[in-house]
């Protein structure tokens, strides 16, 4: 399973590649991009179905093969600077102060940065001054080598307190991705010890170093989904209902879900386990109007009363 962020990244600067290498070849184009044939074919077909709002065909990205070649014919304003309405700006920073706070899953300078950056643009500098004059986390050293061993896929010696043993071990890993599981991040590599896959929460890396080679996961474990059987199960911790629309799909990648139901207008019911109704209610509201909790009411109830809370807050700056 490819990363979301690793992918996203690839397909935001795909069009502005084909429209600056004009009729390049499939086979050149995957060999520069550094993915292979078939990922670059589902990287043009994942294209195909994103344009501008409304999304009818004539608003989708569009491509004109000509035997091997491929040359943009319309690119739907994805080559032009993003201009964010006040709401998407607003639930982009909640989104972004969630995960800053969270280790090993964004380096916390870049972070703030660009959230100083999105408020400046928003036009909330001043009325939020957090937004610029709040530092960033300090990031202790382990967690950012496992941050950067994870982005530069290389191999790690790891030192982890396991709590259920009490005791201090150091081992081996390949790591395969980061995790967030109920408002805790978590680590999922190939332990060579134990000879399989494990997840190793951030809080309880003690220490951590890169190896200089690279890390090598077998396949198979690369490839199957993350293993979160453990969380799911766990009767003492809550779990949230949700309504996922087709815009926020990309959260399956980073969030354990379980009773998947697709629906016939592309959104998705999935139950979603957590920790914290503080963390539960941060991240939905990140998600604006794509994802609605449809259970717990208590928690409904919540995120209803933050946004209207918000939205209140945001009128009385502008009034």
């Amino acid at each position: 399973m490819t990363p979301v962020s690793t992918r996203l990244v690839r397909l935001l600067n795909m069009v502005p590649y084909f429209q600056a290498n004009p009729r390049i070849t499939r086979t050149e184009a995957a060999a520069e991009l550094g993915v292979s044939p078939k990922q670059l074919e589902e990287d043009l077909n994942q294209l195909w179905m994103c344009g501008l709002p409304g999304y009818f065909p004539g608003d989708l990205i569009d491509f004109e093969f000509s035997g091997d070649t491929i040359e943009v014919t319309f690119s739907a304003g994805i080559d032009r600077p993003l201009k964010l309405t006040s709401p998407e700006a607003t639930g982009l920073l909640v989104a972004l102060r969630a995960l800053a706070d969270i280790p090993g899953v964004v380096d916390p300078e870049a972070a703030r940065s660009a959230i100083a950056k999105i408020a400046a643009a928003a036009g909330t500098v001043g009325h939020d001054a957090t937004a610029v004059d709040e530092p960033a986390p300090i990031e202790n050293r382990a967690a950012a080598a496992v941050r950067t061993a994870v982005q530069y896929k290389h191999a790690l010696s790891i030192d982890y307190y396991s709590a259920s043993h009490d005791t201090l071990t150091s081992r081996i890993v390949d790591p395969i991705r980061v995790l967030l599981i109920g408002g805790q991040s978590y680590l999922e590599a190939w332990s060579r010890e134990a000879e399989g896959v494990r997840l190793f929460r951030f809080d309880r890396i003690v220490d951590a170093t890169e190896l200089g080679e690279p890390a090598a996961p077998p396949a198979p474990a690369l490839q199957a989904p993350p293993d979160t059987s453990l969380f799911d199960g766990d009767p003492a911790l809550p779990s949230a209902k949700l309504r996922v629309g087709p815009s926020a799909s990309w959260m399956f990648e980073y969030y354990p879900m379980r009773d998947v139901l697709e629906l016939p207008d592309g959104s998705c019911e999935a139950v979603m386990t957590y920790a914290s109704e503080d963390w539960m209610t941060r991240l939905v509201l990140g998600f604006g109007s794509a994802v609605q909790v449809l259970e717990p009411q208590s928690l409904a109830q919540r995120v209803r009363d933050a946004a209207t809370a918000a939205l209140e807050s945001y009128q009385a700056v502008n009034a």
